[in-house]
């Protein structure tokens, strides 16, 4: 198999919306940083939407992204937290998957802290191939030819290849 077909995890994005509960985010921050060991961003409104009591500026929620080895492990991980049963409708059409997690105590090697209590989040998890880059580069970006996109199909295949993934139909 050509290794520049390779598909691999380019990063796992973890996200809580808190809306204007102050305390459900700093309760997302602080499992975050428990989850990962890094350190999670506050998500700011840029809009202003009086029926929410939302205005620009204002944190609405908190993420972390993981890049590297560390987001296959993490990803591994989370998926047991769904006892890695996925469905086909979570993948997209450029192969990325996401999928919540209810609770955060159903992830392996994670235990229950009275200071969060009980909250749940969002996964998203991105895939590429090698030659990704040149979508993102500074100097002369370029197109990714349609072979090379990563289909659904070839998403699912991935993540039952790799993750002994279970993934269901639509």
């Amino acid at each position: 198999m050509n290794p520049l077909t390779q598909i691999k995890v380019e990063k796992i994005t973890l996200n809580v919306g808190a809306g204007t509960n102050a305390d459900k985010l700093e309760k997302g921050l602080k499992l975050f940083e428990m989850i990962t060991g890094s350190k999670p961003v506050k998500t700011i409104s840029n809009k202003r939407i009086a029926a929410w009591g939302l205005r620009p500026g204002l944190p609405i929620g908190c993420k972390v992204t993981i890049r590297g080895p560390k987001a296959m492990k993490l990803l591994k991980q989370l998926l047991g937290g769904i006892d890695y049963k996925l469905d086909a409708k979570q993948f997209d059409n450029e192969g990325n998957l996401s999928f919540g997690i209810k609770e955060y105590i159903d992830i392996p090697q994670v235990e229950y802290s009275p200071a969060i209590g009980s909250l749940g989040f969002q996964v998203c998890a991105t895939l590429e191939r090698p030659g990704f880059r040149i979508k993102k580069r500074n100097i002369h970006k370029s197109k990714i030819g349609k072979k090379h996109h990563i289909s659904r199909d070839e998403a699912i295949a991935f993540m039952k290849a790799n993750f002994n993934a279970i993934v269901g139909e639509e």
